[in-house]
């Protein structure tokens, strides 16, 4: 599909959240039925920390990717007004790839927070590969570009790929009845927000 990114926020059913907390931000604007749990993720990471959150969620049926250079703050005052409230942000997104269905790729354009978010969820997610060499994402999924919104608060910040098995959204959690997420994210979710509560930079 072509279009804006005011396009795809005007379409019926796209929702656009914001909760303004701390400085210390999460997006997840590929949310809802696009790239499935990246908004609940962001949502609960921030949540846990005191963090901000923004988050636009697709419903069931649409499946409209606006590249993310294409997510402006032009095209939304509340995505603006996130972004001049934010210092530092981790942006989740969601991809599948083979040969990297158990690995996180940790990109954007503060690498010292990108070791940092690393370093947090190593330990939480052993049966994962953490990949904060930008050698070992691939180009495209690196975040890096300026015009990216991760790259845009003042001391920019980190685009997390995740695969789907640690999204909970593989057979392997299909029997999963909760509560709460399944526990391959809650521990994901865990990581980030202790990624956040440490931070200093």
């Amino acid at each position: 599909m072509s279009g804006t990114f005011a396009d795809l926020l005007a379409t019926p059913g796209v929702e656009e959240h914001c909760e303004l907390r701390g400085t210390f931000g999460f997006m997840a604007y590929h949310g809802g039925q696009l790239e499935e749990m990246t908004d609940v993720i962001a949502s609960a990471a921030a949540e846990a920390c005191g963090a901000s959150y923004y988050g636009v969620l697709q419903p069931k049926g649409l499946d409209w990717h606006i590249p993310s250079t294409r997510v402006t703050p032009e095209h939304s005052a509340t995505l603006a007004g996130f972004l001049a409230h934010v210092e530092v942000v981790i942006t989740v997104h969601g991809y599948g790839r083979r040969g990297y269905f158990t690995t996180l790729l940790v990109g954007g354009g503060n690498r010292e927070l990108a070791d940092h978010v690393g370093a947090a969820l190593r330990p939480r997610l052993p049966a994962y590969e953490v990949a904060t060499d930008l050698e070992r994402i691939p180009a495209e999924l690196r975040g890096l570009h300026a015009a990216n919104p991760v790259n845009l608060p003042p001391r920019k910040g980190v685009q997390i790929e995740l695969p789907p098995r640690v999204r909970g959204t593989t057979p392997l959690f299909w029997d999963w009845e909760g509560p709460g997420p399944s526990p391959h994210t809650q521990r994901l979710i865990d990581g980030l927000a202790e990624a956040a509560r440490s931070w200093r930079p």
